[in-house]
């Protein structure tokens, strides 16, 4: 149990009947106004500013009975305390200046994380090293804002800036740097999330059978009858640390039976929803014109790979009579054949290549970067186009702006509530 504020010694003295030592732990009972005991722990007093908060702090560590926790709850509220908001503990730590607001969201990410890989970047992020890339790109930005708003308020000078190739090559160094960084954090953002994959196509094209190859478990009932499949299923493996959630789904076909339309239309809506389909084609039975109807019903814009199944059933040298500008693959769901290569291609679609040096990121994030680079790219076109140092000088503050809001340089109140408030009680 945690405690945070200016009350903390009185809260702590009147709890544990004792001056608690700083930073030392300390066998205590736990008692009430009365002198009851209400359980005997281990007491930690954290003196301001040396504490997870910056402010006084104390940590009860009991038994960890509901019943106990809640009356020792009711006892330090007694005092003075109450209850915390969602988030409020690191949420102060930031305010307080222990944290930076990427460092401070990396504490959720670490909490939540479903993978080793997605624990370590949440890790590294808690430990600065997302915030120093961003940080020293601010750095820079400020440097060229100086020297460019400076050539702007001194004309009497008379430097013509606009005509040196010092304000175009950090512009575009910056512009690079920026691309850098966002490709990382793409990266981190996938690592954190996870992706979304969904197995779509006709029915009997072998997708159940699929999601338990992929997953490694008997996880969907496999039967020979077309439709069995009439609700979402939904699993989750890794690939090189990537969390993966795939999705079974019922097959695309007309149906007078209300449970399949029903499974059909959960389909579409999982399409919608998805990072990723995979087509699943049966290749015994390859249908072009199908293939084509089936290629309609995607949503626009997102990434298909092509899966011909059960290539076990035909023979080794028969003719591919399917041509596609989209990735292909051939599989078998029963065998195994080919899946190590379409966990590849699921990884390559997404962008995602593992490594030790990611960092934990959301989307909020590549937002801000991706707002950075257009503010640049457009002090880059004023520059050559136009000549105008105003117009570049507000281009390099937005994009300034842009960047501080990833670790709170920059922040407005609903940003802060948002990020905090999704935030466990406690933390």
């Amino acid at each position: 149990m945690r405690v945070s504020g200016e009350l903390v010694p009185q809260i702590a003295k009147a709890i544990t009947n004792k001056k608690l030592a700083p930073r030392k732990a300390q066998l205590c009972s736990f008692k009430n106004t009365d002198g009851d005991v209400i359980d005997q722990g281990v007491a930690l007093y954290f003196e301001q500013p040396a504490s997870y908060t910056g402010e006084h702090l104390l940590e009860l560590q009991g038994h960890g009975s509901m019943v106990v926790l809640d009356t020792l709850v009711k006892e330090i509220v007694s005092h003075g305390a109450r209850l915390s908001r969602p988030g409020e503990f690191t949420e102060r730590a930031f305010l307080n200046g222990k944290l930076d607001l990427a460092q401070a969201e990396a504490v959720a990410d670490l909490i939540e994380s479903s993978t080793s890989a997605a624990a370590r970047s949440a890790m590294r992020s808690l430990q600065g090293e997302f915030s120093r890339q961003v940080n020293t790109l601010c750095d820079r930005l400020t440097e060229l804002r100086i020297f460019v708003e400076a050539a702007i308020d001194f004309p009497e000078e008379e430097i013509d800036f606009l005509q040196e190739n010092k304000i175009t090559e950090q512009t575009t160094y910056l512009h690079i740097e920026l691309q850098k960084l966002l490709q990382n954090t793409r990266q981190g953002s996938l690592l954190r999330a996870g992706l979304n994959i969904v197995l779509a196509g006709l029915p009997n094209a072998g997708k159940s059978s699929l999601l338990n190859r992929l997953c490694g478990e008997e996880r969907a009932i496999v039967s020979a009858t077309p439709g069995t499949t009439r609700d979402t299923i939904e699993q989750q493996f890794q690939i090189d640390g990537l969390l993966i959630n795939v999705i079974d789904t019922a097959g695309l076909r007309g149906s007078t039976d209300e449970i399949e339309q029903e499974g059909v239309r959960r389909a579409y809506k999982a399409m919608q929803k998805a990072d990723q389909i995979l087509l699943v084609i049966d290749k015994s039975k390859d249908n072009v014109t199908d293939t084509n109807n089936l290629l309609k019903q995607v949503p626009d814009g997102m990434p298909v790979t092509l899966v011909y199944n059960k290539i076990d059933l035909i023979e080794q040298n028969a003719k591919d009579n399917h041509q596609s500008e989209l990735p292909a693959l051939s599989v078998s769901a029963k065998t195994g054949q080919g899946i190590t290569e379409l966990c590849q291609q699921i990884k390559r679609s997404a962008g995602f290549t593992a490594g030790e040096s990611l960092f934990s990121a959301r989307r909020r994030h590549i937002d801000a970067i991706e707002k950075a680079q257009h503010h640049l790219q457009a002090g880059i076109n004023n520059i050559a186009l136009r000549q105008a140092g105003e117009l570049l000088a507000e281009d390099l503050r937005q994009a300034h702006d842009a960047l501080g809001e990833i670790t709170g340089r920059v922040t407005v109140d609903d940003l802060l509530e948002q990020i905090f408030s999704s935030f466990c009680i406690g933390k």
